[in-house]
């Protein structure tokens, strides 16, 4: 989101124009010299896969043929446009792959990760016919086969710690045999080490893969939808699941006695008490589910939106209805995230999963939806939206009597704007060229948009200025604005947080990524920084950004951004870029924390970044 104080929208251009002057002069100034480099750590952290993506040819991999490391059609990748593609051929065949990598003594941990996708025509269920084999040195890591098929990429990771100041040779092996074929593909391969101080990964978080079937009718108005949602999801903990926690989040914009969502008639396990000012819902489940089991909840959902021009609330005859369908609490480490919903920004914690959403409304009423949208006629008058989506972290749509105007971006993205009434035609275009402008922007530094099509929709109304969902976002009128909110389907839709506990890793890396695309250079920024107290940090919580909110902007779009324009400054625009587009794929649909992105900046540079992150109030 990008806040935006409630005024009139000139006022609001202003204040826009006021912070880029204070951050980003239109004359770039030198950069203050930095203090000489402190001596590295004895472990000096650092990614030893070289071309672990695939995307700068073949080097230094060796490969059993010319079509092991590819971007022919027939399989995706999972980040950028090139792949390993082992087997796939159907007959007696065994294609290898390998690089060697030196993993540096002094190092405490040393990880290596993979993402792995398995199709086959196998039918068996309990046959392992053909198999991938993971080696480090003569160690075999593991063994995959055409029973662990699955239909996206999955995230491996292992423990080679062992192997610190030794050169081994990192392989996969995978073998076909006679019949029936089966790809093993491998992308964003990676070896991270680390010393002492660093932190520990989060431990699991679950439940995981989750996919939701909604189906909804509205009223003859769009501000009423009822129907029934159903999910689907597995135990990835070692800890048995006994229960699980659906966040209603927009029953903060009513009442517990009259909540604007409704859940009712559960299946597959038995609903408590409304909690957190009843945006959460905990779900007793029907028996224990141990890892790696999978089981289905349901239930009858009735959502009625307020009147405002909200995130969730309705202007008029345009109603915008984000973060109304229930959606999995998030348990790890630390229990589940349970946080209260906060109007200042966001709280919105999920993990990335599949949707499909079938919304049954009157023809007079467009609705523009979070995925790829197709229109069936439905009853008298009535059109039938099915919207699909996967690897999303959340759903939203928006109906009403819109005017829609479509495009395509340079690099094939489709964009579809859609105003509410007063928009003038000028504006929505100039909104449909920002948008293909920042879409492209975003997607050639930090990876390519995965999300089909792109929905903006646009009313000078928002008091908020602009709110983002994946694949949707709301809006001003304002080229700044919507770049922001478009950066989001990178910093907080691809690449997750935390966003009540850590809501610097999407606004400030959105800000940063807004300046970038729009070629400012922020130079100097940091020196107007002032801090209002020794608790002010930019790693701060919503819990203090909601009782100091004066502050929040200033420190987590500011000094955030500025933080890290200072980082591309101490490092080197080279080594900037490299650092956030290996960032975004090793986090590609998965969550980041503080630690983790100060881990991966560290292994960047042979600087010791300790000062750094202390100036910077960088902490985590």
């Amino acid at each position: 989101m990008r806040p935006t104080p409630r005024k009139a929208i000139a006022a609001r251009v202003l204040a826009v124009a006021a912070l880029a002057a204070v951050c980003l002069p239109s004359t770039p100034v030198a950069a203050a010299p930095h203090a000489a480099p402190a001596a590295a750590a004895a472990c000096t952290p650092a990614q030893v896969v070289t071309n672990g993506g695939f995307e700068s040819g073949t080097s230094p991999w060796t490969q059993s043929s010319t079509s092991v490391i590819t971007s022919r059609s027939g399989q995706t990748a999972h980040g950028g446009s090139s792949f390993a593609w082992l087997d796939g051929v159907g007959s007696t065949h065994t294609d290898t792959l390998s690089q060697s990598v030196t993993i540096p003594s002094g190092c405490s941990s040393a990880s290596l990760t993979f993402w792995l996708h398995i199709d086959t025509a196998e039918t068996t269920s309990s046959t392992a016919y053909d198999k991938l084999t993971a080696k480090i040195g003569s160690t075999t890591l593991a063994t995959y086969s055409n029973l662990n098929k699955a239909s996206g990429y999955a995230l491996k990771s292992f423990d080679v710690s062992a192997f610190a100041g030794q050169t081994v040779t990192l392989a996969f092996t995978g073998t076909e045999d006679s019949s029936l074929q089966t790809s093993f593909v491998l992308d964003d391969i990676a070896l991270n080490t680390s010393g002492d101080t660093t932190p520990p990964a989060d431990s699991t978080r679950t439940p995981a893969a989750p996919a939701y079937t909604v189906s909804l009718s509205s009223n003859t108005a769009g501000t009423v939808w009822t129907g029934h949602e159903s999910t689907t999801f597995t135990n990835a903990s070692s800890t048995a699941l006994s229960e699980v926690y659906l966040r209603l989040w927009d029953n903060y914009h009513g009442t517990c006695s009259a909540p604007p969502i409704t859940v009712s008639n559960v299946t597959g396990g038995t609903a408590g008490a409304l909690s957190v000012a009843c945006t959460a819902l905990k779900i007793t489940l029907a028996s224990p589910l141990a890892q790696g089991q999978s089981t289905s909840i349901g239930f009858d959902l009735g959502i009625t939106v307020p009147s405002g021009a909200d995130r969730f609330g309705y202007d008029g005859a345009f109603s915008f209805i984000g973060n109304a369908l229930p959606v999995l609490a998030v348990k790890d480490g630390a229990g589940w995230h349970l946080d209260p919903y906060t109007n200042n920004g966001e709280s919105f914690y999920s993990l990335a999963a599949d949707f499909k959403v079938t919304l049954d409304h009157p023809t007079s009423l467009l609705v523009p939806a979070t995925g790829t949208s197709v229109d069936t006629p439905g009853s008298s008058g009535r059109t039938v939206t099915t919207a699909t989506a996967s690897k999303v972290r959340d759903f939203a749509w928006a109906a009403g009597p819109f005017t829609k105007i479509s495009g395509t971006s340079p690099a094939g993205t489709a964009v579809n704007v859609y105003s509410v009434s007063g928009i003038s035609s000028a504006n929505a275009q100039s909104m449909l060229t920002t948008a293909k402008s920042a879409v492209d922007a975003h997607a050639a530094r930090f990876g390519a948009y995965p999300y089909g099509e792109l929905d903006a929709v646009i009313d000078n109304n928002f008091w908020f200025g602009g709110m983002e969902y994946p694949g949707f976002v709301l809006d001003l009128v304002s080229t700044t604005a919507l770049t922001h909110e478009i950066g989001h389907q990178w910093f907080y839709g691809i690449v997750g947080d935390d966003e009540y506990n850590s809501p610097w890793l999407d606004e400030a890396f959105t800000d940063y990524a807004t300046d970038l695309a729009q070629n400012k250079t922020g130079a100097s920024c940091w020196s107007s920084v002032s801090w209002a107290s020794s608790a002010e940090k930019i790693t701060n919580s919503m819990a203090y950004w909601d009782a100091h909110s004066s502050r929040y902007s200033t420190v987590i779009y500011g000094y955030g951004k500025c933080a890290l324009h200072d980082l591309r400054r101490l490092l080197g625009d080279t080594a900037m870029t490299k650092l956030l587009k290996d960032y975004a794929t090793s986090h590609w649909y998965g969550v980041s924390t503080t630690a983790e992105f100060k881990a991966a900046a560290q292994a960047a540079t042979t600087t010791d970044l300790t000062s750094f992150w202390t100036t910077h109030r960088i902490e985590g």
